[in-house]
């Protein structure tokens, strides 16, 4: 059985709680898109870790995890990562690496360090991971496959070509120091013994282990409104978040996923540039911002304030039916406790329509939000187990919401640890 969990929004959604969550029933996580530029946040008996590439199953020692040929590997980070749990009593998780991943070079990380810095005001609020360079590289086919790591003369005759090919710019655009074969060529013979131990035919192990029953996850990194073809573009990721991506960048058959658990905030949330309609200011959005989260939200992997707003009904129904949805988990719930009332974006004024359709993005930054105001519960639903004992006013905002989204919501996370979490019968 194959099971997604990916985003409806703009990341940030909660996946990493949820996917730890699911990992207590799975044999295998996979991390099937982008790099470290993101992080998943989780609270388990280990303490708190926010995760960037590791897939969020690396905490039981049952699961094998899996980094999958979509993803933007950044081989140092990984193992600093891997050294980063594991310093903190976590068992050395069971670790996979695809052939077919592409790694993520140092080159990219300058170049993207150096676009942002050309582009001023007009950039477009990267983490400055190498994440554009880097796809940008793969699809030009001047990208390094972990497979490569093992050929010696391409390796040579590549390194050569490729600094030739970015010296003119590092030199001419950015006007920026060189950089030499001969040191790229020492760091891909250490990235070669770093990763050799866990290399894998990641697709061939994959068929295997839906032919013998294995409970597979894939694991989506940001949502929906950060896909390159679907999302707020250009303010968007460069590797797709959807669902169906996850067969290719795991290198299954797309008819084996079956479940699609697609998490939504209770209200909303972004980190980086784009338009966001249902986005609030100034105490409010503090009062949200202070008490949301565990420990407030700030990005995981840049510390960067997220911007916040209420609820987003036109923005999660078209998240949610682009990522084929089976289930939604409604996470951060127990945040809303303090509010008297909680408005809840249910459509867009553009030029003066009302739509509840997700436009293109430049008829999305004329969007003002059509507020309803639903009553709040006042309280502290914490440590509730079943859905009967939600508060009525609590029920009925999650029943409003699933109305209009048009889609189950079966889980709630209702508090920040794996146990905080209620399932809810359809």
């Amino acid at each position: 059985m194959v099971k997604a969990v990916v985003g409806a929004n703009w990341g940030d959604e909660g996946k990493g709680k949820i996917t730890d969550m699911l990992a207590e029933q799975a044999d295998i996580v996979i991390r099937f898109q982008g790099g470290a530029n993101a992080g998943h946040t989780i609270i388990n008996n280990y303490g708190k870790f926010a995760l960037h590439t590791l897939p969020s199953g690396v905490f039981y020692d049952h699961t094998t995890s899996i980094i999958g040929n979509g993803v933007a590997l950044n081989i140092p980070l990984l193992f600093q990562e891997i050294k980063s749990i594991t310093d903190r009593n976590v068992p050395m998780p069971k670790l996979l690496i695809s052939d077919r991943a592409q790694m993520v070079m140092p080159y990219h990380i300058l170049l993207d360090q150096y676009e942002e810095e050309r582009l001023g005001g007009k950039s477009f609020g990267s983490t400055k991971s190498g994440i554009a360079p880097f796809y940008s590289d793969k699809y030009a086919k001047i990208g390094f496959q972990v497979s490569e790591l093992f050929d010696e003369e391409l390796l040579k005759e590549k390194t050569e070509r490729i600094c030739e090919q970015k010296n003119v710019l590092f030199e001419h655009l950015y006007h920026k120091p060189a950089i030499s074969p001969k040191e790229l060529l020492d760091t891909l013979h250490e990235y070669r013994e770093m990763v050799k131990p866990y290399v894998c035919n990641v697709s061939a192990y994959l068929d295997q282990a839906i032919k013998d029953g294995k409970t597979i996850l894939l694991e989506g990194q940001l949502g929906t409104l950060k896909d390159p073809d679907h999302g707020i573009y250009p303010m968007v990721t460069s590797s797709s978040t959807l669902a169906a991506f996850g067969a290719i960048g795991a290198g299954i058959p797309p008819y084996e996923i079956r479940q699609i658990v697609t998490v939504c905030k209770a209200y909303s949330s972004a980190v980086g540039a784009g338009a966001f309609v249902s986005e609030i200011f100034g105490d409010e959005a503090n009062e949200l911002r202070t008490r949301g989260g565990d420990g407030g939200e700030f990005g995981a992997t840049t510390g960067r304030p997220r911007r916040m707003g209420w609820f987003d009904c036109v923005a999660s129904k078209y998240g949610c039916r682009l990522q084929g949805t089976t289930d939604v988990a409604f996470t951060v719930l127990d945040v809303l406790g303090y509010l008297d009332e909680i408005p809840v974006c249910v459509g867009y004024e553009i030029d003066g329509e009302v739509t509840t359709e997700f436009p293109v993005t430049y008829k999305l930054e004329k969007a003002k939000p059509v507020y309803e105001k639903l009553p709040g519960w006042k309280c502290d639903i914490r440590g509730i187990k079943n859905y009967e004992d939600l508060p009525e006013n609590c029920r009925a905002y999650i029943e409003f919401i699933e109305k209009q989204i048009g889609f189950p919501i079966t889980m709630i996370s209702n508090g920040p640890t794996r146990e905080d979490i209620i399932y809810r019968k359809q």
